[in-house]
């Protein structure tokens, strides 16, 4: 008697990536996949593609990069917490991001925004200070 092997369950990949809440929609996850921001296993996919668990992912959205393995399927877009359970993020991955967070904050530190926009006679002195060579 031969085993029948039963088929492993997949979901799309673009689909997983909107349920697992990397990307806004479907379409932006599709749009990330075409454009190479997304790899399994090294390798550049189509948005079609059928991801299993246990597969290894790498998302570059924005200037965030994820080192992911699939740990759950799932089709329908939940709450964070649900989502969150899709996937295992490497420690390695954590501390890169938590590094170029850092980098971030640091960068911008010392800028303070205006509490309230400008008026006519700080419009007038910014225009004034942009078009320098005028003078």
């Amino acid at each position: 008697m031969t085993e029948l092997s039963l088929p492993q369950p997949s979901v799309r990949l673009d689909i997983w990536l909107w349920a697992a809440r990397f990307f806004k929609t479907r379409s932006l996850a599709k749009q990330a996949v075409d454009t190479g921001k997304v790899a399994v296993a090294g390798q550049r996919p189509k948005s079609s593609r059928a991801v299993r668990v246990g597969e290894q992912l790498t998302i570059e959205r924005g200037e965030e990069h994820f080192e992911i393995a699939v740990a759950a399927l799932s089709d329908q877009r939940g709450p964070a917490t649900m989502a969150q359970q899709l996937y295992v993020e490497t420690e390695a991955s954590k501390a890169r991001r938590a590094e170029t967070r850092a980098l971030r904050i640091a960068a911008r530190d010392g800028y303070q925004a205006p509490e309230h926009k400008p008026d006519k006679r700080a419009r007038k002195l910014i225009r004034a200070l942009g078009d320098l060579d005028a003078i």
